[in-house]
């Protein structure tokens, strides 16, 4: 995975972008934040065989924590 960095991370910025992979980016966003308002997310949280998101969140609290 790339990273980048900013001088000023309270600044916004500009990403360039290939139109195909934002299109395909933002559509994996969007079932992913379907999936989290089902009732199928909220049960297998429950149980604690939720794995999909879990892994989301904690590649991104270790990519925060570089």
């Amino acid at each position: 995975m790339d990273e980048v960095r900013q001088e000023n991370p309270t600044s916004t910025g500009k990403v360039e972008m290939n139109a195909e992979e934002y299109a395909k980016l933002i559509k994996k966003y969007k079932k992913t934040k379907k999936y989290m308002k089902s009732n199928l997310f909220a049960v297998k949280t429950m149980d604690g065989t939720e794995q999909y998101v879990s892994q989301l969140l904690k590649e991104a609290d270790e990519a925060e924590g570089n």
